[in-house]
């Protein structure tokens, strides 16, 4: 606060000059490390980063319930899957997982169908088979769908329900 000239005041009293900082130099990210772009690495068992992932496996498990398995099948690999496949469609898209990305990973392998097609069926039961204990299955299920149909809407994957093997990335 400022002191008016005529009030008399002792000399430790008196309002010291403020310290003053230099400018900024410029910066540049010239590390070894920096990443220069922001494209992120495609590839194998790269995965796909995005945001609040888990909550993916929170929506899973309310279709747990709805789910039609057959014998070999169980419910906690398939919840697991169905989750990681909802979780890379939301980060493709660049949000968080939502309900609707999960009603498409469910769609895309049949679990909410009283009857898949037959072939689909033989695919999927070991390609979720220990999908919620092992890591290898977990990245080969991911990486095993198309970006493309994981892009897709459940009702556009509903709709090429023949087309199943394109779909899973069976053919």
């Amino acid at each position: 606060m400022t002191q008016p000239s005529f009030v008399p005041i002792t000399e430790a009293d008196q309002v010291r000059p403020a310290l003053r900082l230099e400018d900024p130099r410029p910066w540049v990210p010239d590390r070894p490390a920096e990443l220069r772009l922001p494209v992120r690495q495609a590839g194998k068992s790269l995965g796909t980063p995005g945001p609040d992932q888990g909550y993916a496996l929170r929506l899973a498990r309310r279709f747990a319930d709805r789910l039609q398995l057959r014998p070999g099948e169980s419910d906690e690999d398939v919840v697991v899957g169905v989750a990681l496949l909802a979780s890379r469609r939301a980060a493709l898209f660049g949000r968080a997982p939502m309900v609707h990305d999960v009603d498409t990973a469910l769609a895309l392998w049949g679990f909410l169908d009283d009857g898949p097609p037959e072939g689909l069926l033989e695919v999927r039961r070991p390609a979720f088979s220990s999908a919620a204990r092992d890591y290898a299955v977990q990245r080969a299920l991911v990486d095993r769908v198309p970006e493309a149909a994981i892009r897709l809407s459940a009702s556009d994957v509903a709709a090429r329900r023949d087309d199943w093997a394109a779909l899973v990335g069976a053919a």
